[in-house]
């Protein structure tokens, strides 16, 4: 299994995630329709706003998942949070990190993913808005664009928080 490496930027990446002021708060409608509709949409089993911590990453909203956060050093979302763009994994048992994966080889048996990183206004990944399925599968580019604008509406629901309307 190859851990995710961290961001250059993460000292900047944390410091915009705790000003959003959301980790560990309870579940709310907003994201949780916004997983659902994605479950739907993409036709996959699982979707997670997913934010990525110091040493985890902590799930806003599931659907389709009832754990709350998992380790960083085995989560997908680490990964995500690299680059710019879609990360998609159309079949983890074909992928080199993550074939031994404790979430692909024990529950919840991950075989596909996909992962939409959450860039907040000053540039830095956050999280991720990811899909998950325990059938390998692979997105269309109108998929692919989707994806990236539902992304964009969890930043806005992220961003309605006052201090970061003000900070960032």
């Amino acid at each position: 299994m190859q851990a995710p490496a961290k961001p250059s930027n993460e000292e900047l990446r944390i410091e915009t995630l705790r000003q959003f002021l959301i980790l560990d708060t309870p579940p709310e409608e907003r994201f949780d329709n916004l997983t659902r509709a994605a479950a739907a949409f993409f036709r996959v089993q699982i979707a997670v706003v997913s934010l990525v911590d110091v040493n985890r990453q902590w799930f806003k909203s599931a659907c389709g998942l009832d754990a709350k956060e998992t380790p960083r050093d085995v989560s997908f979302c680490g990964h995500a949070i690299l680059q710019d763009d879609v990360m998609v994994v159309p079949n983890t048992l074909l992928d080199e990190r993550f074939i031994d994966n404790p979430l692909v080889t024990g529950e919840p048996k991950i075989r596909f993913y996909a992962g939409a990183p959450l860039k907040a206004r000053n540039g830095v990944n956050v999280g991720t808005l990811c899909l998950i399925d325990r059938e390998a599968k692979n997105l269309s580019p109108a998929d692919l664009d989707m994806l990236k604008d539902m992304a964009k509406v969890v930043v806005q629901e992220l961003e309605k928080t006052p201090s970061i309307r003000n900070s960032l």
